[in-house]
């Protein structure tokens, strides 16, 4: 753990974190297997962190591939047609509540910068526009909830935030201190190396791309057959 940061700024990210798994599964038809694989992942990862497993950041490969490697494989995975089966249970009504989790980040994020463990390009002050995304979920999700947004006008919304969590995710990923680090060297973001927020990469991240995308895919879906009609 990262010595002399307040206490707030850790409990804040895990319990950040719990909530983003909560959102999950009950917004994907609580998918227990699924779930509970993301919990061991997610505590596996914690554990090689706390270890310091990902401090050292001189090894070729980059011991943080095996963050980023898996889940991305099972991201593409997850989308393939045989795995379809998970989005007809999806409900849509809630899964654009998950992405208000991204201003509780926000914030956690500007608390690392100001402790000189990210640079003030991940923060809102900087590059990163998640908050705006945080801070529309719950209002677009209350309006879907009360069906005043349509699905093009949510479709939108969703192409935009994962615009964003790909931006900051790229920005974030080169301002680390890895053998292709671009931004960020006076100031490198080094807290993904420690725990608890090697599980913004690992587990919050994900989690929002998938939502996203799966989203995406299966609002494309009911506009074309609402179209047919």
């Amino acid at each position: 753990m990262i010595e002399n940061l307040p206490t707030w700024i850790e409990i804040g990210f895990i319990a950040t974190c719990i909530l983003t798994i909560g959102l999950f599964h009950y917004s994907n038809g609580k998918p227990n297997g699924m779930t509970f694989l993301i919990v061991v992942w997610s505590i596996m990862h914690s554990v090689l962190a706390y270890t310091g497993f990902y401090q050292i950041t001189d090894t070729s490969p980059p011991r943080f591939a095996l963050v980023l490697l898996p889940v991305t494989a099972l991201v593409i995975y997850g989308l393939l047609t045989k795995q379809k089966r998970y989005f007809q249970k999806k409900k849509m009504r809630l899964s654009t509540f998950l992405h208000s989790v991204r201003l509780p980040v926000e914030i956690i994020l500007f608390g690392l910068f100001t402790h000189e463990m990210i640079p003030e390009l991940m923060t809102f002050e900087g590059r990163n526009y998640d908050i705006i995304v945080g801070i529309t979920a719950p209002i677009i999700g209350l309006l879907y909830l009360k069906s005043k947004v349509s699905r093009q006008l949510l479709l939108l919304w969703n192409i935009i935030g994962l615009g964003f969590i790909f931006f900051i995710l790229i920005n974030g990923i080169l301002s680390a201190e890895l053998p292709f680090q671009q931004f960020g060297f006076e100031q490198p973001n080094r807290a993904i190396n420690y725990f608890p927020f090697i599980l913004l990469p690992a587990t919050i991240v994900p989690l929002v791309i998938w939502t996203h995308l799966s989203d995406i895919i299966n609002l494309r879906q009911e506009i074309k057959m609402t179209t047919k009609k």
